[in-house]
């Protein structure tokens, strides 16, 4: 079964948002009911619903996360899934760091859907970047590279 994780700092706007976006691109595609896709955070507290700013970007684009609640990340949780897309290089650092066996499983969510490595920056930690812009740059790098990174996944779950 192919899987993707996304993970961001809160798991409470970037990653679901992203988890629910690449969901709804795959409801075309065939075997999409065999995918699994989720979120979490690097540095969460489990259970909290997403943001305001998230739940309001979420119905904006025709997504429900009302379910939605945080996790954590953690060995196991990471172990299921073929591919890991973070939004920032410090996050992708820190995972290595703590799961080195991972080293080819985590990429900057840009650099899978683009080919160029950037991050997608925290609405919470640079106020410059307003939620609908960082929602539009999350959902628009997922419309630009979803083959690629469908492609990817299927490639990591092979090895």
């Amino acid at each position: 079964m192919p899987s993707i994780l996304f993970v961001c700092t809160a798991n409470r706007f970037r990653s679901p948002l992203a988890a629910a976006w690449f969901q709804k691109h795959l409801e075309g595609e065939v075997g999409a009911r065999e995918w699994s896709v989720g979120s979490a955070g690097t540095w969460t507290e489990p259970g909290q619903t997403v943001v305001p700013p998230a739940k309001w970007m979420a119905e904006h684009f025709g997504l429900d996360l009302g379910a939605h609640r945080s996790q954590r990340v953690s060995g196991d949780l990471l172990s299921r899934y073929d591919l890991i897309l973070v939004m920032e290089n410090s996050q992708r650092e820190g995972l290595l760091v703590e799961f080195p066996q991972l080293e080819g499983r985590i990429l900057l969510l840009a650099q899978a859907a683009t080919g160029v490595a950037y991050d997608v920056p925290d609405p919470g930690v640079v106020p410059d970047e307003s939620f609908l812009d960082i929602a539009r740059e999350v959902t628009g790098l997922i419309d630009k590279g979803f083959q690629n990174i469908c492609r990817l996944v299927r490639r990591s779950g092979a090895s």
